[in-house]
């Protein structure tokens, strides 16, 4: 290895090595060398100031927007939260800062603090330089309007998007009806049914099997395959407990694959959006992949590497970092496709974008099969999750940064 790679961290090595191992192809030798600029940059560009990282979890509760509450999920993202922060305590080139001096590592709750503003002035005055916004952000989250954060909106940087930003694009009516209107997206067909009205009068040409789901969702809660009027009409009651409106999209039959999107790096060299490869996605329950808070996604999902992609991958990767790019996103993204039928030949359509893609992995005792979606295919690129961990931590922006983003 170079001397620049000699110089990097541990887990930067690691990667740089695999990736050298695959220098016969030129694109994985520009890879290598922007990993490698990458984590030189990030790490020496203060080489007196280690990164001091707290991980926030959501203790708020989500606001109601236009008549439509996104769940809040049960722990509030604190299982992800101490995944995270353990392993970039343990990765030896981050330091961690915890709300408990000696956390345990079974006990989620040592390991993140709360996204309230007490909490986030906790972890700044114990002298965190990044916040790790592993929650639901919002206009109205503190990131945002907190008047006591203004002092430290040049000096703190926070991993994640800008909180005006998700509010908008957590919407997943808004978001699909907005890349339609740009064009050059794969799409299903889609209407939506309101609180109180009768679903065929409203979208009378409506055909099954059809989709049903919340329109500010988390993963596949939520989510049915209807196959009658009849369980369309008693699941859209049930969605309707908690929003006015729901989306019916379309039943895509074919395989549903997932696909990462990262935004461009601090170092230059990633100038534009980049996707992970595409991970496949199996053994569906009655045609919806389950939440992975009920099955593990290890156990029903692989990654599909460069050297296995047609021509129909390639084609959904770029309209994935087009989606990126259109969003303006300032973090990683998920998006979930699918073929319009159980055909190799038929070609992908985008149905989800997640802004806030789950970031579990294994480190901590019984958490070996918690890998994510995003760390499945990024073990295929030879990162360990440590090393995922520290590549997003490189795509981290000042707080007022954030603040100023604007869908």
């Amino acid at each position: 290895m170079g001397s620049i790679g000699r110089c990097l961290p541990t887990t930067c090595r690691k990667a740089c090595t695999f990736l050298e191992s695959r220098t016969k192809h030129t694109s994985c030798r520009a890879r290598q060398q922007g990993l490698q600029s990458n984590c030189k940059m990030f790490y020496t560009s203060n080489p007196n100031k280690t990164p001091r990282v707290a991980v926030l979890y959501q203790a708020l509760e989500p606001p109601v927007i236009d008549g439509i509450k996104k769940p809040k999920k049960p722990g509030g993202y604190r299982d992800s939260g101490a995944d995270i922060a353990y392993n970039l305590r343990n990765s030896g080139d981050v330091e961690v800062v915890c709300p408990k001096s000696t956390p345990d590592p079974i006990n989620d709750s040592d390991w993140c603090f709360p996204d309230t503003e007490e909490g986030i002035l906790e972890a700044i005055g114990q002298g965190a330089t990044h916040l790790w916004a592993n929650t639901i952000l919002f206009a109205s989250h503190l990131l945002q309007i907190s008047k006591a954060l203004d002092t430290y909106q040049d000096q703190v940087h926070v991993i994640g998007q800008g909180p005006l930003v998700v509010e908008k694009y957590d919407d997943k009516e808004y978001v699909n009806d907005l890349l339609r209107r740009l064009g050059g997206f794969s799409m299903p067909k889609a209407w939506t049914a309101h609180a109180g009205q009768d679903i065929i009068s409203e979208v009378p040409d409506l055909s099954f099997p059809v989709v049903a789901k919340p329109i500010r969702g988390r993963g596949s809660q939520g989510v049915r395959v209807c196959h009658s009027l009849d369980e369309l009409v008693l699941h859209a009651q049930e969605l309707f407990r908690d929003s006015s409106s729901i989306m019916l999209e379309e039943f895509l039959s074919g395989e549903e694959i997932t696909i990462t999107v990262m935004p461009p790096t601090k170092s230059g060299y990633n100038s534009d959006y980049w996707a992970l490869p595409v991970v496949t996605r199996f053994n569906h329950q009655q045609g919806i992949a389950p939440y992975n808070g009920v099955v593990a996604v290890t156990s029903n999902s692989r990654a599909i590497l460069e050297s296995q992609h047609n021509e129909l991958y390639d084609k959904v990767i770029e309209e994935c970092k087009k989606v990126a790019r259109a969003l303006g996103t300032t973090a990683p993204i998920r998006i979930d496709a699918r073929r319009y039928k159980d055909s190799r030949s038929s070609k992908f359509a985008l149905f989800d974008v997640n802004m806030k893609p789950n970031m579990t992995g294994p480190g901590r005792p019984g958490r070996d099969d918690q890998a994510s979606l995003t760390l499945i295919v990024a073990n295929a690129l030879g990162w360990d999750y440590q090393e995922l961990l520290k590549q997003i931590l490189t795509t981290s922006h000042f707080l007022r940064a954030l603040r100023r983003l604007e869908p």
